[in-house]
C-alpha cells in the first residue's frame, strides 16, 4: 500500500523564540535522522515502502535530505580500497513521490492534491508525519480490510499533563483529575483509508475535521485503540525527549530493531 505523508506545514510549536530557520517539523532530528525517516521506516517494516510526501514550507530540506542521502549514517558498512560495502540498506527499495502541496494548504486539501496517486487503490495508510508508536500496523489494517469502514484512526490515551475540573452549578468543585485518568482516546494520526474518503473533503478542507467526522456520524470510521507505546513530536519539549529515549536505548517505535 502506498503511504501519504504529511509533511508542509509550519511546525509553529517545534520552534523556540530564537529559532528562524524553515526546517519543517518531520525533519527535527531523533538520533542521527529525522522524524520522517523514522515514521518511514516504521512502514516500511511492515512492508509499504512506497511514499507520497505532501511537500510544501521548507520542502527543500525534505528533497535534500533524501538527494544526498547517506546510508553509511545508521548501517554498517566496510571501506575497502576506497569504495564503501553497505552490510545492509535503509531505502534501497523504497519508492518516494515528492509532491507539492501548496505553503499553507490544510490537510485535508494536501490530500485533494495526491489523488491521482491512490486513486484506483482498494486502500492506502496517511500519517501526520509527527509523532511514533509501536502500533501493529498488519492488525490495524486486517480489521480494517475484512470491514466496511471507509476510514480507521490509531486512537491513545492521551498523555497531556492536564487536570481535568468538575464543579457544579455554584462552581464548587466535586472533583479534579488528571486526563489520563478519563476513558477518553484522541486521535493518534495514522490512518488507514479508502480513496472515497477524498470525496467528503471540500476545497481548502480538513482530513479530519470534514471526512472523518461525516464518517464518524454514519458508522463508516473505525477506531483502533492502543495501549503501546505513542508518543507526538509535535513541541520542542517532546522532540527533546523523544531525543533521550532514543539516547538511552529505549526506542519501542523502531520496531524494525526487535
Amino acid at each position: 500500500m502506498k503511504v501519504v505523508l504529511f509533511c508542509g506545514g509550519y511546525g509553529m510549536r517545534m520552534r523556540t523564540s530564537a529559532d528562524e530557520s524553515d526546517v519543517p517539523k518531520p525533519m527535527q532530528l531523533v538520533g542521527p535522522r529525522p522524524l520522517l525517516w523514522h515514521v518511514m521506516r516504521y512502514y516500511a517494516h511492515f512492508g509499504h515502502t512506497e511514499f507520497v510526501l505532501c511537500l510544501g514550507y521548507g520542502d527543500h530540506h525534505v528533497k535534500n535530505y533524501f538527494l544526498d542521502y547517506r546510508e553509511t549514517e545508521s548501517n554498517d558498512f566496510v571501506l575497502r580500497d576506497g569504495e564503501v560495502a553497505l552490510a545492509d540498506t535503509d531505502i534501497a527499495d523504497w519508492t518516494i513521490h515528492f509532491v507539492h502541496t501548496g505553503v499553507d494548504s490544510p490537510i485535508g486539501e494536501r490530500l485533494r492534491r495526491v489523488r491521482h496517486l491512490v486513486d484506483g487503490d482498494e486502500m492506502f495508510l496517511a500519517n501526520y508525519a509527527d509523532g511514533l508508536t509501536d502500533v501493529r500496523l498488519d492488525e490495524m489494517v486486517e480489521t480494517f480490510r475484512a470491514s466496511d469502514a471507509k476510514a480507521a484512526l490509531v486512537a491513545v490515551a492521551p498523555v497531556a499533563p492536564f487536570h481535568v475540573v468538575e464543579a457544579g452549578d455554584d462552581d464548587r468543585v466535586s472533583s479534579i483529575r488528571p486526563v489520563t485518568d478519563l476513558d477518553v482516546r484522541i486521535n493518534g494520526g495514522y490512518f488507514v483509508l479508502r480513496p472515497e474518503v477524498i470525496d467528503l473533503i471540500p476545497p481548502g478542507g480538513d482530513l479530519v475535521g470534514d471526512a472523518c467526522t461525516a464518517l464518524a456520524a454514519t458508522g463508516g470510521l473505525m477506531a483502533h485503540r492502543h495501549d503501546g507505546f505513542w508518543k507526538s513530536a509535535d513541541t520542542v519539549k517532546e522532540r527533546n525527549e523523544l531525543e533521550a529515549a532514543y539516547r538511552s536505548g529505549d526506542r519501542p517505535w523502531m520496531v524494525w530493531e526487535s
